[in-house]
This record gives C-alpha cells, structure tokens and sequence, in this order.
C-alpha cells in the first residue's frame, strides 16, 4: 500500500466539506461504515484473542490476510458489497491503535459500538475518482469506490489548484450530517516575521486561560467566555425530558434523539469557529505565544464526596470552554506560518508573581480577582498579571533556545519547558 507521507517541503491539510449523498449512497455508506466496525471489532478480537491464548503477536499484515478469509467466507460475503481498500484502512487504524497504546499515548483499543462510535470510512487513492473542474480550479466531482455516481459536495472553499488528493474520509455525525474531509499536500507560505515597531525583537503574547474570562492577554484583552452549554441548559433540558417520555425504539424517540444531537452540533460548530477566528488572529499579530502547560485531564476528575456539585459544574464549565480545541489549533496553525508556541511549565507561579517586580506573594483565593503587590505596591488584575508572567517567561525560554541554535537555523515551532534539556542540542 502506498504509504502517505508529505512530500519534502508540503504540509497536509485537510479541507472538510458538507456533503448531501443520495439515498442509494446513503444506503451504501451505511453499509460502507457497518463494514468498517465489523471488521475493526473483529481484528481487534483476533489480536487479542491470539496474544491472549496463544502468546502471540499479531500484526497489520496477518489481519488482512484474515480479511481475505473473512470476504470469501459466505457467511460474511456481504463485505464484498464495500471496497477491500477501506476495510484495509479500518484494519490500519486499529494497528495505529495499537501502536499509541504500546508508546503510552492512549489505551487499550475498545471495540466500536454502532451508536456509541463514530461512523466514518476512510479512501485512499485507489478507492476514490476524483475529477477537476476545469471551469472552477480546485473543485471537481468525487466518487467513491462502489457507488456509481459522484457525490453532492457544497465547496465551500476550493481546494489548491491542480491537486490530487491524497485521501479521504466520509464522517457522519450524531445529527445525521455527512461530511467529506480531503487530505491534500500544500505548500503553506509562512508569514512575514512579525517585530516590535522599531526593533528586531520578536513580538510576543502571553495567554492566559480561565473560566472568568476564556483567554486573557498580556495587553489586558480578553476574550470572553460563551458559556454554551450554559446559553441552551433550557432547552437541552427539555429536549432530554421529551426524549425520555419517547418509547425505545420507536420513530418518534429518534426524531427526539436527533434533535439533542443536532443542537449540541450547533453548539460545537459556533465554538471551533470562535476559537479558529481568534486563534489565527494571535498567530497573524504575533511571532512567539506564550501558553502554561494544562493537565486538562488532571483538571476534569471526576466529583465525589463533599462539594461534588460544584466540581461537577467546574467540569462542564472546563468542557465548555473548549481548552484543548485552542491548544491544538495553536499547535498546528505555529507549525503551518512560522511561528512558535513556547508551552511554560504548569509549576510556575505565573499568578502569585508580580510582573512588576517580580516577587512572588501569597496563595490566592480563586475569587481574589485583584490584588496588590506588598514589595512594590503594584495592583495587578490576576489573569493580565498571570499573562504578563507567561509571556516574560516564555521569551527567556525562546531566547535560550534560538542562542543555542546553530546559525540560520529557525526556533521550532513548540517549545517546552519541560523538554528543554532534550531540544537544547548537544554542547
């Protein structure tokens, strides 16, 4: 199989796109991700099930010669109703799978559930036809490996001239949408380098995130928090209540199920977007951003004993807030246009020290939103204080790192505290 790795120079982006399949190719993507579970559940049982009985290590290879098996047997032979390519690439995301949880990254691999998972089928290039339009660079027809008529895809924004894609992906959410996400190789220009008026000094930014306020900048601006989950608790609540007046399995309880997943799709669609116009905002102005190091998995343990319903609210509070969504676009968007993400290590007190002297005083309180500094008197709002301190801490950071580099050489895009000692290079 040929193997998807960028081109020297390229970055791989993905384009993502509403589309509107038939009803015949809606009835062969049903099959089409029924299949892909199948098989998922049914390679993971096999590795299992051999490592388990036998001691034995079963790999990528050795599940697709089952899948071979599994295709002719005739008990199973609907499978042959969808491409062998995607089931191939149900197999590789279960390796994929197994491979995070032997470096430590995540879990054991669990079987998928039909309303529990997400239903998805990826393409690669020889389970697809892709065709451009001549008339309109960068859109054209797409279609899927054992359907026989292209797919209604609504182009929001056209893909780069003249590419192939590389692979795609058919996604169909909660609310019943389909969506169409093509990986392509582009060459990202990176931007101007962005300096202090007057200077050769990199312009900075520190970040500070919170519940108050969902970002706070070094400057004093502040992004406030939407509070989604909280702006439709009401009708949520109803909606959930309808739902469950509805009998299991009838017509009129999935009518109610789709729309709770169609307002929490809502809710999510206005959240990315918020965060993906601010965040390409921070990373056009500024050359280096300054974040703390969150353990967000750390921070949404679960509530127990006493006090629980106010940790169970600072949770759905943390959720909404959509922390790791900024964090993972900052990353990326650093990585595409030059520019670096310095993450500060989650031990500095970037909230007791003074900005202005740089004393460190006493614990706050979490509802000690001001403060005054007893060395020099200076009142500090505590998250422009804390992002004053992540920026000045970030820029020792980026300057420790750039003298250590060799000359002409650019600062990588993330740099970590708490990985210094392993980018430094070696005196």
């Amino acid at each position: 199989m040929r193997s998807a790795a960028k081109k020297p120079g390229t970055q791989q982006r993905v384009y993502r796109y509403r589309c509107y399949p038939s009803e015949d190719q809606a009835a062969q993507l049903e099959k089409t991700f029924g299949a892909c579970r199948w098989v998922y559940n049914e390679g993971l049982a096999l590795r299992s099930g051999a490592w388990e009985r036998h001691r034995v290590n079963v790999g990528f290879a050795e599940t697709c010669r089952a899948l071979t098996g599994w295709r002719r047997a005739e008990e199973t032979s609907w499978l042959q109703e969808v491409s062998s390519t995607v089931l191939q690439q149900s197999l590789r995301h279960l390796d994929q799978a197994y491979t995070r949880f032997f470096r430590g990254v995540s879990k054991y691999p669990k079987r998928k559930r039909k309303r529990w998972s997400l239903d998805s089928a990826t393409y690669v290039r020889t389970g697809f036809r892709w065709s451009e339009d001549p008339a309109r660079p960068g859109t054209g027809s797409v279609t899927l490996a054992k359907q026989s008529s292209p797919l209604d895809v609504r182009w929001s924004r056209p893909l780069p001239a003249r590419t192939l894609p590389v692979r795609l992906s058919m996604t169909r959410d909660r609310a019943g949408r389909y969506f169409l996400s093509v990986l392509v190789e582009e060459e990202i220009a990176p931007l101007t380098a962005a300096f202090l008026p007057g200077s050769r000094e990199p312009r900075a930014v520190g970040l500070d995130l919170g519940l108050a306020s969902l970002v706070t900048l070094d400057d004093g601006t502040k992004l406030d928090h939407p509070r989604l989950l909280k702006r439709y608790a009401e009708k949520l609540a109803r909606l959930q209540r309808e739902l469950h007046r509805k009998v299991r399995g009838s017509k009129n309880r999935e009518k109610a199920r789709r729309q709770i997943a169609r307002l929490y799709a809502r809710i999510g669609d206005v959240r990315r977007d918020m965060l993906d116009q601010f965040t390409t905002r921070l990373v056009r102005e500024n050359q280096v951003l300054v974040v703390e190091d969150l353990s967000i998995v750390t921070l949404l343990r679960p509530a127990r004993g006493k006090g629980k319903r106010r940790k169970a609210k600072l949770n759905r509070a943390i959720v909404d807030a959509g922390w790791g969504e900024l964090l993972r676009q900052l990353r990326y968007k650093c990585a595409w246009y030059g520019r670096t993400l310095v993450v500060v290590d989650r031990f500095f007190p970037s909230t007791r020290r003074c900005s202005a002297c740089q004393v460190k005083g006493p614990k706050l309180d979490l509802s000690a939103r001001r403060w005054t500094c007893a060395e020099c008197g200076a009142v500090h709002d505590r998250d422009v204080n804390a992002a004053a301190n992540l920026r000045d801490e970030g820029m020792r950071l980026y300057r420790l790192m750039t003298a250590a580099l060799p000359p002409g050489r650019k600062a990588p895009a993330v740099i970590r505290a708490s990985e210094m000692e392993k980018c430094l290079p070696a005196a």
